[in-house]
């Protein structure tokens, strides 16, 4: 395997499925299923989930209501969606905590750094909700972040594109694709990859990221074990 302890960044849209909103059980399940796989060859699995499926707190502001009052609500989307994947992953006997950036003790853990590399020490897969726990940050700043903390190897952000392209494949057919691409190349041609807080703290922490797409069976276990699969951000 070319990763011992890995984050895995989730998109709450992606959970959707072919839905318009909410949670798809069958994509719910299949996503379980990939990261079943992975666990059961030894890895150490954290999982960082957004929650754009149920609220944004970013769109929350464009329509008026309070900055704050609106990042607050999509934490608690990505609780919510933390508590489905862990049922999800439960299911296929999975052992999972749930570790959250605001207190919410009555369902999660509160997120606390030795606790949940003991919990990877021990296979089980630690879900990080609750963002950060403060309004300002999206999701990819707090998966950086819990990445950082818990000495992970690389972050492999899940998307529905299998890499990073020149430009929008979904809009441009001519847009090609990078295998590897640096840090530096990546804010030098306006790429879109994570925010520019998440980035550059990546790249202050020679974090690699991996861009890939998540929604193709099998992707996560050939990235893991070393195939090349989507494109690596690296130095």
């Amino acid at each position: 395997m070319q990763y011992k302890r890995i984050l895995l960044k989730l998109s709450g849209e992606a959970l959707m499925g072919t839905k318009q909103y909410g949670i798809d059980a069958q994509r719910l399940s299949e996503y379980a299923e990939e990261i079943k796989e992975v666990v059961d060859k030894g890895i150490e699995v954290a999982i960082v989930i957004g929650g754009g499926n149920i609220f944004r707190g970013l769109a929350g502001a464009s329509n008026g209501m309070d900055r704050v009052q609106a990042d607050h609500m999509g934490m608690l989307a990505t609780v919510i969606n933390g508590l489905a994947l862990q049922s999800a992953l439960e299911l296929q006997g999975v052992q999972t905590r749930l570790q959250s950036a605001i207190k919410i003790n009555e369902v999660a853990e509160p997120f606390i750094r030795r606790r949940a590399m003991r919990h990877l020490e021990k296979g089980r897969v630690v879900i990080f909700g609750g963002g950060t726990g403060n309004p300002y940050f999206t999701t990819d700043s707090a998966a950086v972040l819990r990445a950082i903390e818990i000495e992970a190897d690389v972050i492999l952000k899940g998307t529905r594109v299998d890499g990073i392209y020149t430009s929008d494949p979904e809009k441009d057919k001519t847009a090609t694709k990078f295998d590897t691409i640096t840090f530096k190349d990546v804010l030098t041609k306006g790429l879109k990859v994570m925010d520019t807080t998440a980035f550059t703290l990546s790249q202050e922490n020679e974090l690699p990221i991996v861009v890939f797409d998540m929604n193709k069976k099998g992707n996560l276990m050939k990235l893991v074990s070393g195939e090349n699969i989507g494109t690596v951000v690296n130095l």
